[in-house]
């Protein structure tokens, strides 16, 4: 009777266990990896064609690289998705990858938060433009009265409106998708965190270790 018991509590932690796992009726990762990769394709393209309007433009403006390591990471998510589940990790390759999946998911964040502050500055740079056509180029400075006033060239531009309108929206676009990217991300790391221990603090086991009750310290 012991050891039947046993068992059963063994395969109730374990139909816990993965409960806990998922997030709205799936595992946790497919649906925060489903939207990294939406949200990284996103950014990506909208950066190519911000490219493609531009040549000119910096790597800085035109963020693809944050949408191709946003990629990375779900993709990462999808391997954790696909590792079986092990309770309490007791596979080195699911603890690797959860650990991975977590600082992958802090370093989005932080990469969404610098793409978030680029975007906004020369967002806000591009409102007190006043360009003028100079060939296949355009010429903007931010005070035309002043003669020493930082010029900014943007080759391969047959219309002046492209910098002044077009470019503004991917900007603004940008913006909107890489906060959107920071909070999914975030949200994966938080919840990678707290499914790997449970709570915020520190705690002791007590009672058997079967029924895994935790008690603040």
């Amino acid at each position: 009777m012991g050891a039947q018991k046993e068992k059963m509590d063994q395969a109730d932690h374990g139909r816990a266990s993965e409960e806990v796992s998922k997030c709205c009726g799936c595992r946790f990762p497919l649906l925060i990896a489903l939207l990294q990769l939406l949200l990284g394709i996103a950014t990506a393209v909208v950066a190519f064609i911000m490219a493609a309007i531009s040549p000119s433009l910096l790597a800085r403006e035109t963020p693809h690289w944050a949408g191709i390591i946003l990629c990375v990471v779900s993709l990462l998510g999808f391997v954790l998705y696909l590792i079986t589940y092990q309770p309490d990790e007791r596979t080195s390759m699911q603890f690797l990858v959860k650990v991975l999946y977590f600082l992958l998911c802090s370093v989005g964040v932080v990469i969404s938060v610098l793409v978030i502050a680029f975007q906004g500055h020369h967002y806000s740079q591009a409102n007190g433009f006043s360009c003028l056509e100079d060939g296949e180029d355009c010429v903007c400075t931010l005070d035309p009265m002043d003669p020493i006033a930082r010029t900014f060239r943007y080759g391969a531009v047959a219309d002046c409106a492209v910098v002044t309108d077009t470019l503004k929206m991917f900007f603004l676009l940008q913006m909107v998708l890489n906060l959107v990217q920071a909070l999914v991300c975030a949200t994966g790391a938080f919840i990678t965190w707290k499914h790997r221990y449970q709570m915020f603090f520190a705690g002791l086991q007590v009672g058997s270790p079967s029924t895994q009750h935790w008690q603040k310290v």
